[in-house]
């Protein structure tokens, strides 16, 4: 809500430069997918390997630490 308000706002004071941030912000988005595709890659092999590093201690804890 709050960008499409900014984006009226660019409307009223510079409408050229509302319409080139409006035909580039789909350019922009297709180029940042790689990157957001990685981080979240990044983002689950760091978890996994929390989990993978705090297993033995979630055994040894036992049965009553998984409840949760």
């Amino acid at each position: 809500m709050w960008t499409f308000i900014l984006w009226l706002i660019l409307l009223v004071v510079a409408w050229p430069l509302a319409l080139l941030a409006l035909v580039l912000y789909p350019l922009v988005w297709l180029l940042m997918l790689p990157f957001r595709l990685i981080g979240i890659t990044v983002d689950a092999v760091f978890n996994f390997l929390h989990a993978l590093l705090m297993l033995p201690a979630r055994i040894l804890k036992g049965p009553s630490a998984v409840k949760a």
